[in-house]
């Protein structure tokens, strides 16, 4: 570092407050995510279709089936009470119990199966056929008491676990009810009226009285308040607007009463764009989810084909009875249905993307999760990424009289909408502006006379007579990627000012955080090597590619994906697109540009880096828990089998414990809402 320099400031106490999502407005995104085109990504994820094929992922047309649930509970509980007394009407409610609570069960077992078969052009059984095979075949051999009980229990936990599973669909779906449903128009005689959001256009002034839900996005035109945006960037620490600041449908304002002015239609707003991204998020499967829905039919089919190799080796192998060995066979495609097995990945993942979303960070798929969480490398773009995307003033020198320049330099830079005025005037924010005339001279700088004296802010070649302490202090500060300009008074350099775009508070965090989890990291930049080196010292990177053209960075991409396999690129900028469309996930900050949020698999709505690394954590933990689920549900299909060929089971105890390792297996998904200890 440079010496003798006042006003050095810490690097981390600049960070930018950012305004956290007000470019997203990608026209795509909301009703097309799941169309999202990658060619190097899962494409398949996108087709298909997990409506029908899945165990316990659906719904049965209202409250009907669960009426006739309880009417066949209550034909089951009589048939049990007269089983000894009048065993004739105690197997006619028996089978009536069958047919009344286990009727959804018993079509969609047929009924999806036919209907599958026909849409796939071969033969498409689902979990549901084995239990109505089951029940008929329990029947059959004169079980019915065993077979109102089978239907019973998969029924009944067929609806517990309905219930549980929409526990982890629960946060997006009360993401509707944050939807606004009206606004207060204020008219042109200053007084107000309630209409409803969908007649609320584009100019309109409404007024948001404290504790109201701000209607739709636009700016602020009178008034000051603090509001809650945590529907849309996650943040629940209350943001502070003013005039002309930009305020988002469906946060909450605070104390304060305010008006503002429409800028965009309700179906155009960030949280309408959010909405329609996940929700559309739910269609896309991990590999695992997806590959499980594949193989269910197929699994299924090969129960069926080894149902008469199980029947046959009953009674010529274990040398069993015609009619227990028909029993075991029963028992068998209770204890290998799948059902455990189907629902091993799906609310894991849905909680995933759930939890995420409710934090700021939208992901498009769950198969992008099962991407990151495999990520062995991680590229990130400079500007507005690692960095705050605007310079601040970190360093400055007054030779002579500081108080009076200050206030010369501060009253100039006011005048000007350079962004390195911008930097000036926030970094002396207490200084007194005084009246000015400013010139800006192309080529020079900006000049303007004050009592007498003619004062110039200009670059550093724009002089030649700056003392050797000052020319000694910009060589040092040049060497730290800063950007310097000279402030002379009557054609004499009598100070300087340091600028830079500093990283921002999260980004050396991030980057330790990946680094410790072995994943290599870089950072792709089209500024100097330089200014892209020391910024990549004090956060901490692997590697620094600078000067780098916009064209090259997708080339970077491929050529990282060689080396290291699974990649992930970080970006906000239309120069980045083609790098997050190469990477195995592209992530995109939240006050990017509207293409690279469009092409990006997850979006950071607020641009803090612990996010990203947040959702990292979970990425693993879902995979984590997603394996655990797999391996739990088929240890329990092996005991089963194994228990049933040794003749401890019977089908009661068969279908509680299927049932059972089911809702076990959906529990253990739903750990993935709570929030992880870092």
């Amino acid at each position: 570092m440079c010496n003798n320099i006042k006003g050095v400031d810490n690097i981390h106490n600049n960070e930018k407050k950012c305004n956290h999502a007000h470019k997203y407005n990608s026209n795509n995104i909301s009703s097309h995510a799941h169309e999202h085109n990658h060619n190097h990504k899962h494409n398949n994820c996108h087709e298909h279709n997990h409506n029908n094929n899945h165990c316990h992922m659906h719904s049965h047309g209202g409250k009907f089936p669960v009426i006739m649930y309880f009417v066949g509970l209550a034909a089951f509980i009589a048939g049990y009470i007269l089983e000894n007394r009048y065993s004739l009407y105690s197997n006619i409610l028996f089978i009536g119990t069958v047919g009344i609570a286990g009727y959804h069960v018993i079509f969609e077992g047929l009924g999806n199966t036919i209907q599958n078969t026909k849409k796939e052009k071969r033969f498409s059984p689902n979990v549901h056929l084995l239990m109505t095979l089951a029940a008929i075949g329990a029947i059959f051999i004169g079980n019915y008491e065993e077979a109102a009980m089978l239907i019973v229990i998969f029924a009944g936990a067929h609806f517990l676990e309905e219930y549980v599973d929409e526990k982890s669909r629960k946060e997006i779906t009360n993401l509707l009810n944050l939807n606004p449903t009206q606004a207060r128009l204020v008219l042109e005689d200053n007084n107000t009226k309630i209409i409803p959001i969908d007649k609320v256009e584009v100019g309109d002034k409404l007024q948001v009285l404290n504790g109201d839900q701000v209607p739709t996005d636009g700016i602020v035109l009178s008034g000051t308040t603090f509001i809650n945006e945590s529907s849309i960037t996650g943040e629940s620490v209350p943001k502070e607007k003013n005039i002309g600041d930009e305020v988002f449908g469906s946060t909450i304002n605070g104390e304060g009463t305010f008006v503002m002015q429409v800028t965009k239609e309700p179906g155009d707003t960030v949280f309408a764009k959010i909405l329609g991204l996940v929700n559309a998020s739910q269609n896309i499967l991990t590999k695992t989810a997806t590959l499980l829905q594949r193989l269910e039919p197929k699994y299924v089919t090969l129960v069926l084909v080894l149902f008469p190799v199980v029947l046959l080796a009953s009674r010529f192998i274990f040398g069993w009875s015609w009619e227990i060995s028909l029993y075991r066979s029963m028992v068998y495609l209770i204890a290998v249905s799948p059902c455990a097995l189907a629902a091993s990945a799906i609310p894991a993942t849905l909680a995933t993307i759930s939890n995420l979303s409710k934090r700021g960070v939208l992901v498009k798929g769950g198969a992008y999760l099962s991407h990151l969480s495999n990520i062995k490398a991680i590229a990130f773009d400079k500007t507005g990424t690692l960095t705050n995307g605007e310079p601040v003033v970190t360093d400055y020198i007054f030779e002579e009289d500081e108080e009076e320049l200050l206030k010369v330099v501060v009253s100039m830079e006011k005048q000007s909408n350079h962004p390195l005025a911008r930097a000036i005037v926030n970094k002396f924010p207490n200084v007194e502006p005084i009246e000015l005339e400013v010139e800006n001279k192309i080529g020079i700088g900006l000049v303007t006379t004050y009592l007498g004296a003619e004062y110039c802010i200009a670059k550093v070649t724009a002089f030649t007579n700056a003392s050797d302490a000052l020319t000694k202090q910009v060589e040092c500060l040049a060497k730290e990627g800063k950007t310097v300009v000279y402030v002379a008074r009557n054609s004499k350099v009598v100070g300087l000012l340091a600028f830079m775009d500093i990283p921002n508070a999260s980004a050396k965090g991030a980057v330790e955080y990946f680094k410790k989890q072995g994943i290599y990291t870089m950072m792709i930049t089209g500024d100097s090597y330089l200014t892209g080196e020391v910024v990549g010292k004090i956060v901490g990177i692997d590697e620094v590619r600078a000067n780098v053209m916009p064209e090259d960075k997708a080339q970077i991409i491929k050529s990282q994906k060689e080396k290291y396999g699974n990649v992930a690129m970080l970006g906000d900028g239309v120069n980045d697109a083609p790098a997050l469309v190469l990477a195995d996930v592209g992530i995109a900050m939240g006050n990017g540009t509207d293409v690279a949020m469009d092409v990006a698999d997850m979006i950071l709505m607020k641009n803090d880096l612990s996010k990203l690394s947040h959702a990292h954590k979970l990425s693993k933990k879902m995979l984590k828990i997603t394996y655990q689920n797999i391996i739990f549900a088929m240890f329990v299909v092996v005991v089963l089998v194994i228990l049933n060929f040794l003749g401890k089971m019977d089908i009661t105890f068969g279908v509680i414990l299927h049932e059972g390792s089911t809702l076990a297996v959906i529990l253990n998904s739903l750990r993935m809402l709570k929030e992880i200890k870092e």
